[in-house]
This record gives structure tokens, sequence and C-alpha cells, in this order.
């Protein structure tokens, strides 16, 4: 038999729990913050799917950095049209 793999959406939770002691510890702003970037990977989770990865926590990141990775490409895109604007 294969080695059963956990539900992706159960790896996502089971690692931000791990996460809980260190979140109590910051402040409400940051705590925020914190789970804005677990809600990041979420947006991933067909593509989580596919990865039986030991190091969960590795994929999640890159989910979260993918999800910034967007978002500054769209600010930066935005400020380019404004200076366009303004010339």
């Amino acid at each position: 038999m294969g080695r059963t793999v956990m539900p992706s959406s159960f790896v996502l939770e089971a690692e931000n729990g791990r996460w809980k002691e260190l979140r109590k510890s910051l402040s409400k702003e940051d705590q925020q913050a914190f789970d804005r970037l677990f809600d990041r990977a979420k947006m991933h989770t067909r593509a989580r799917v596919h990865m039986s990865h030991s190091w969960p926590l590795g994929t999640i990141l890159l989910f979260i950095c993918l999800e910034h990775e967007k978002m500054l490409g769209d600010i930066l895109n935005k400020l380019k049209e404004r200076e366009a604007e303004a010339k």
C-alpha cells in the first residue's frame, strides 16, 4: 500500500496551528497580517493537491510569495499607468 496523503486543506490548517503560539505573541495588527498570509496560501488549493511534500510549509510559503508577486506586479503596473497619465 502507498503512503496516505493528508488532504491539502488539513495540511494547511495543521501548519497554521503549529504557529499558533507565535501568532498569539504578535500585535493585533501583525496577527491580522499573519492570518492574511495563510489566507493567500488557501487560494492555491488545487495546485497544493499535487504536492505530497515532506515540508508542507515550503509549499505554503511559495504560494504566499506567488500572491505577493502578483500584488507587487499590479501595484507597479498602476504606478506606471499613473506616471504615463501625468506626462
